[in-house]
């Protein structure tokens, strides 16, 4: 987990769909999207202003044209066939266009062009004039020397006068307006986005930190053991006044609550562990005195065959007692931390010795080893790695029927780790209690549950949570009774303790036919 500082990244974000994306990018493209519409809108009003503006201007000075034109073209008194050429009119502009239509014929048509000589149109533009309407509202034709703002007037004395001004003049206006428009958007834009962005980011960041948190949080071991639950939301990101420090107050609020519940419970699984202790250390001398005496009676005391049963009996449940309490006081031992006696440990030595010591107590089982030809050495505690290797095999033995073949094996992995692994080709373990095979007083069966079951599987090979080892034939309801020898379910859970305590790992893996126990353990001297 990253720090605070750092950032949460988040899986299986997908760019093509918005609902991903981080809340500051949607809040900035929001903002620029809505930056671009006022832009635009604000650009299209400025054009549309400036287009009017320019053609009611364009139209006033073409009504002036128009009229000395009409005025410059009535025919001369005495001379009745005379008709004065509009476009040599005072006061015409350079690009002014004049035409006169006379009985449908278009005359002394032309345009001054920039060195101020008379151009003539071509017949197609005079097609053109002939198509306008008298004295009707301008209209913007386009001719072979441009664009052009026309208008035709019917004259008292009967001829049609066609006046026109160029339009590029209004278009060069209008294109400037609109590339002026466009890079100063553009720039602002850009100033706004970067700067909105910088703003929301920062505006945005108290956010991420209340996410760091709780994504911090999430991903503390809160299940087991003490834990240091001392991360909080930044003072500066807590503060009830706003709505966000809103969030980031109550999560500080929620995760103080958590701690004290935390706290609690450790304290309470504490007392819990520190009876245990007590209990288990005051019970191993009654215990001794039991088994003592019980010895003594029978070297000194001569009994019924009943009586030598029943004594038989005391003696092997005392001391199973005291294997149970043992175990006990070992658990608690490795609860409190207490530091190990390392030395190296010889793996493959430690397996042929374990194993020797199971094939007596259990001719019955196929025992095999599998030992690299080089010794596999590590770091550890040799009478607690002991245990685990004994643990194991105890669990095949005790969870198995006979015949089946139990598999011890050793090898160096590429991380220069040591793996040891206890095979068994038995029954298996349940599924759905795969994942219980390691906790305290697990048990498969429910035997301590179910009386009458227990006792309708009497004698029957029963299955231990605390062993987890395929076993013989089980009842569909699981409910097989103990072995003779009697298992605590704290066995799997002395192996996890021991190994986890030596900075390794066990893991199981179960089916019909195979069961797997592996214990990494880190890697250590490679020479004996």
């Amino acid at each position: 987990m990253s720090s605070l500082s750092g950032k949460v990244r988040t899986p299986g974000r997908n760019w093509r769909d918005p609902s991903t994306w981080h809340l500051r990018t949607r809040l900035v493209l929001v903002a620029m999207a809505l930056l671009v519409a006022i832009c635009g809108a604000v650009g299209l009003f400025s054009y549309a202003s400036m287009d009017l503006f320019l053609t009611r201007q364009l139209d006033t000075q073409l009504a002036q044209a128009s009229d000395r034109a009409r005025d410059f073209g009535r025919p001369s008194a005495g001379n009745s066939g005379g008709r004065p050429d509009p476009l040599e009119a005072r006061g015409q502009g350079i690009g002014t266009l004049n035409a006169r239509i006379l009985d449908g014929v278009v005359s002394s048509a032309g345009f001054l062009a920039g060195d101020a000589t008379r151009k003539s149109l071509s017949s197609e533009d005079s097609q053109i004039l002939l198509a306008l309407t008298p004295n009707s509202a301008p209209v913007d034709r386009t001719l072979s020397s441009g664009a052009y703002r026309l208008t035709a007037v019917r004259a008292p004395y009967g001829d049609v006068i066609v006046t026109g001004l160029p339009l590029a003049e209004k278009q060069n206006t209008l294109a400037s307006l609109v590339w002026t428009m466009v890079v100063v958007s553009a720039g602002g834009l850009v100033v706004i986005g970067l700067a909105g962005t910088a703003l929301i980011r920062r505006t945005m960041k108290p956010l991420e930190q209340l996410s760091e948190v709780a994504t911090k949080v999430s991903r503390l071991p809160l299940d087991a053991g003490e834990v240091a639950l001392a991360v909080r939301v930044p003072a500066a990101a807590a503060h009830p006044g706003t709505e966000v420090g809103g969030v980031g107050y109550a999560l500080n609020q929620m995760l103080d609550n958590v701690s004290s519940a935390l706290q609690a419970r450790q304290n309470s699984e504490m007392k819990v562990r520190q009876f245990v202790a007590d209990a288990s250390h005051e019970l191993r001398t009654p215990l001794t005195s039991i088994r003592g005496y019980t010895e003594l009676m029978r070297m000194t005391e001569q009994f019924t065959p009943d009586g030598e049963r029943s004594l038989a009996r005391v003696q092997s449940q005392s001391e199973r007692m005291t294997a149970l309490v043992e175990d006990l006081l070992l658990l608690a031992r490795l609860d409190e931390g207490q530091p190990l006696k390392l030395t190296d440990v010889d793996l493959t030595q430690l397996s042929v010795e374990t194993v020797s010591d199971e094939k007596v107590m259990a001719p019955g089982h196929a025992w095999r080893l599998e030992l690299p030809e080089e010794p596999v050495v590590v770091r550890g505690d040799s009478t607690q790695l002991h245990q685990v290797l004994a643990n194991l095999l105890s669990n095949a033995r005790k969870h198995t029927a006979p015949g089946t073949t139990v598999v011890t094996g050793v090898m160096r992995s590429a991380d220069g780790s040591a793996v040891v692994t206890v095979t068994d080709n038995g029954d298996g373990i349940p599924a759905e209690f795969l994942n219980q095979v390691f906790s305290r007083f697990a048990r498969a069966d429910a035997s301590r549950k179910n009386p009458a079951a227990s006792a309708a599987a009497a004698g029957g090979p029963g299955r231990s949570a605390g062993s987890g080892m395929a076993g013989g034939p089980a009842a569909p309801t699981m409910a097989a009774a103990p072995t003779s020898e009697g298992t605590s379910g704290l066995g799997l859970s002395i192996v996890q303790s021991i190994v986890e305590a030596h900075g390794g790992t066990v893991e199981v893996t179960s089916r019909p036919g195979r069961t797997e126990f592996a214990v990494r353990l880190p890697g250590g001297p490679r020479e004996a």
